[in-house]
């Protein structure tokens, strides 16, 4: 297939051309390099150092795997979606692309509280960038596959089960079945709340295909194509602005800090490795939704609680655990329990958080130890200032 991948310069981004690149597809990646400058604005950089994108695709081109019967195709464009929609309008009319994969939208939640600036540029390259791709599958190629990374955090914590995007429910005598409701716990979730909105408005009244992918929190730093050489690496972030929290915990304890555990560490959800987010990106891409449908996976394979995950990593490394006052406005203990069932469904095979996996992180981590900034390992940003 003919394949756009948009923010093709990021952690997943990067991984899953390459991925898809080598199962013989052919791939445009399409990347504004915004991440690059949110990153240098707030003074993070990712541990293994990063060659530029141009730079990726190169050395892909040399070195990948061709055994499936021709020159391998990763073409690299540089436009951002949000602002620059008429050479992002001409880059789908050029290539027909037969799926498009949305990355491309600011991914952390607590650079969109920094400030009031913050927050409206979280909103606007994430909506309006969706809302370029929506117009421009309609004007260019109305059957193309959308398949649009979301997130588990717009559904919030709610004290029911959390069914795969859809709720059937019974009001007053009568039944419908309506989109999950959603409630987000900060700027950047909002913001995948609305993109997820517009996707649904836009299958139903527009007669496009949308496969929105409910992703939870991802954690690895490799993959098959990343080990091929250095040049192919994806960016590992540790700090509390774009890490995640196991990310987070391996640095600390690699430099010998405590893990901070924000609160009681009550709080759960659903996370994957990094491989398992490409698998589930292939089945959805293999397996497309059907005209006007809007359709939902829940992408994760475990839930943990922060503590359990804290636990585990002491366990294993000997680093000591330290709760900190929680910047965040959330529930730190709830109920939560998730349906995902749909990518099982299809043929995913877990890949489950083993002490391996956790040791062999860390032993990166812990060989890269000196370039790891300790003074961004600790949360400064604060939901309520």
């Amino acid at each position: 297939m003919r394949v756009m991948i948009l923010g093709a310069d990021g952690y997943l981004g990067w991984p899953t051309s390459m991925y898809l690149n080598a199962q013989g597809h052919d791939i445009l990646a399409v990347d504004g390099l915004n991440k690059r400058l949110w990153e240098a604005e707030v003074g993070v950089q990712p541990l293994l150092p990063l060659p530029t994108f141009q730079e990726r695709v190169k050395t892909w081109y040399d070195i990948s795997p061709s055994d499936f019967g021709r020159a391998p195709k990763v073409v690299g464009k540089v436009c951002d979606v949000a602002t620059n929609p008429s050479y992002f309008d001409k880059l789908v009319k050029e290539f027909e692309p037969d799926a498009i994969i949305h990355y491309a939208e600011q991914p952390s939640a607590p650079y969109s509280h920094i400030s009031a600036r913050t927050c409206v540029d979280t909103q606007r390259n994430n909506v309006v960038s969706t809302l370029n791709l929506i117009f421009s599958v309609l004007r260019h190629v109305p059957d193309c596959h959308i398949i649009k990374l979301g997130t588990m955090g717009e559904y919030g914590t709610p004290n029911i089960d959390i069914e795969e995007g859809w709720l059937d429910v019974i009001h007053k005598g009568r039944e419908d079945r309506i989109l999950y409701p959603k409630r987000p716990g900060s700027w950047y979730h909002l913001s995948k709340v609305h993109d997820s909105h517009n996707l649904e408005f836009s299958c139903r009244a527009m007669g496009l295909r949308v496969t929105d992918l409910n992703q939870g929190v991802v954690y690895g730093m490799h993959t098959d194509e990343t080990w091929l050489s250095s040049g192919l690496c994806t960016s590992f972030h540790y700090d509390a602005i774009f890490g995640t929290v196991i990310n987070r915990f391996l640095a600390q304890a690699a430099v010998g800090m405590p893990l901070s555990v924000y609160g009681s560490g009550g709080q759960t959800r659903g996370f994957l490795n990094i491989t398992d987010t490409l698998k589930c990106v292939e089945l959805a891409l293999e397996n497309p939704s059907e005209s006007g449908e809007f359709r939902v996976f829940n992408q994760f394979t475990e839930q943990f609680s922060i503590r359990e995950l804290a636990e585990r990593i002491s366990g294993l490394i000997g680093a000591e655990i330290r709760s900190v006052p929680n910047p965040r406005v959330e529930q730190e203990d709830h109920y939560y329990s998730a349906v995902h069932t749909a990518l099982p469904d299809l043929g995913l095979l877990p890949t489950l958080l083993g002490d391996d996996t956790l040791e062999k992180m860390y032993a990166t981590v812990h060989k890269n130890r000196d370039r790891i900034d300790q003074s961004v390992l600790l949360p400064d940003v604060k939901w309520k200032q």
